[in-house]
């Protein structure tokens, strides 16, 4: 062999042996610096899909975190409210961190009437950039300005918003608007002008003008029974809305759709068996002495839950296999008592202690082409296994390479490590 090939030979060794380390070292960076891509989600898939071209079937990526929460209910939003504090609380327990907060395991939110205001109190910023409730305050609030957000006529079905609730948000929000959302929040109404769904949606006020409101107006569309005008932070829309309930009472759907459809914030989920979803009820409504004909009022609230009975049912049905360890209902399985005739202080009691009662029934599972089951883990059994997985999912970010949320900002907003996105889905 020659001294030039040999030489040549040493030169190809030295030359790999570099790359080598070279590659080593850029998988250092990597870890370390890839999500200084967070402003710019096109930059970020460009890395990973043209430079580092990785395979997800080699990198662990995670789950997405979604919660959601249903409108009103025969509790009012207590139930829901009563789980998210439980939730929280074992959070706390189980990391050892007092300081934890709702929106640190969630990536996305979707709450429609009472549960749009609790993602609203729950999810947005607040001083020293966390959200502005705790799940413990948020239950505090919806009790005590229950009669507020609503007044139940005399036969206790109908629930009837107060005309000016801009008061009461007005001293929670101010002047904050969807912008200062900590995660990806999906509040829907109904627009009366359009006759259609209207999704108030934290992307599409970061990306599209005209689509940008105070949360003031969010929440007071969203609950509201009669028509409510809302503009634009910038004037360039305006809406007729009356309140989410009356067209995604149960917005666990609307969540999921929004995360499957939305590659370039959620560059890895491929399906279901990529996400982590809790679903919120508030109970259902009772029936009373079942002559449903004769009260309309009563009549369209069990259509609303049975429209949520149907969102749970195809839910469970798209999860398939993994509809037991990657999606949860909670969900009262009935009415435990009456409120009629009672003040309106009375009825709040009651509710509070309905849903504590409807947190410590049996778990109810919908089965594939099965209906529903009973299971022996109670709503609160399942709560607790939930939060042991939302645990294990934030671990997991912690050493993992690339995270399964690509981080959006306001503009207007400082640097955090907090994992929001943004959507490609306009609702505008």
């Amino acid at each position: 062999m020659s001294a030039a090939t040999i030489s040549t030979i040493s030169m190809m060794d030295s030359n790999m042996e570099v790359d080598k380390l070279t590659y080593e070292i850029f998988s250092i960076l990597e870890k370390n610096f890839l999500f200084g891509y967070e402003n710019d989600p096109k930059k970020l898939s460009h890395a990973c899909k043209d430079n580092l071209n990785f395979s997800k079937k080699n990198v662990t990526t995670g789950k997405v975190r979604i919660l959601s929460i249903d409108a009103c209910g025969s509790t009012n939003g207590i139930l829901a409210a009563k789980s998210l504090a439980h939730l929280e609380t074992t959070l706390c327990l189980k990391t050892g961190n007092k300081n934890t907060h709702v929106a640190d395991y969630f990536d996305v939110v979707a709450g429609a009437g009472a549960g749009g205001i609790l993602a609203g109190l729950l999810f947005t910023r607040g001083k020293n950039e966390v959200p502005l409730f705790t799940a413990n305050e948020a239950l505090k609030f919806i009790v005590e300005n229950g009669r507020k957000i609503s007044r139940i006529s005399g036969n206790g079905i109908f629930q009837r918003v107060f005309r000016s609730p801009e008061k009461m948000f007005d001293q929670v929000f101010g002047k904050l608007t969807l912008k200062e959302t900590v995660k990806t929040v999906l509040i829907p109404c109904y627009d009366l002008t359009t006759g259609s769904a209207f999704l108030f949606s934290r992307a599409d006020a970061l990306e599209m003008d005209g689509c940008d409101f105070k949360l003031v107006d969010v929440c007071g569309a969203t609950v509201a029974d009669h028509a409510v005008e809302v503009k634009s932070v910038d004037g360039k829309r305006k809406i007729r809305a009356v309140g989410g309930g009356v067209v995604m009472n149960n917005p666990t759907a609307a969540a999921i759709t929004h995360v499957l459809n939305n590659k370039q914030e959620f560059p890895f989920v491929n399906g279901v068996e990529d996400l982590l979803v809790v679903s919120l009820g508030n109970g259902e409504s009772d029936s009373g002495d079942g002559n449903v004909t004769s009260s309309p009022a009563m009549f369209v609230k069990i259509a609303g839950d049975g429209a949520a009975d149907m969102v749970d049912q195809a839910v469970s049905m798209a999860f398939g296999e993994f509809r037991n360890s990657n999606y949860v209902r909670v969900q009262g399985n009935e009415i435990v008592g009456k409120k009629q005739h009672m003040t309106k202080d009375e009825k709040m009691r009651k509710s509070v202690a309905i849903a504590e009662e409807m947190l410590r029934q049996r778990n109810v599972e919908s089965t594939l082409f099965q209906g529903k089951k009973l299971v022996e883990q109670t709503n609160l059994d399942k709560l607790e296994i939930f939060a042991g997985e939302l645990i294990k999912e934030q671990e997991t970010r912690k050493t993992s390479i690339l995270l399964p949320v690509v981080l959006k900002q306001s503009p207007s907003a400082p640097r955090t490590s907090s994992a929001t996105t943004v959507s490609t889905i306009s609702s505008c």
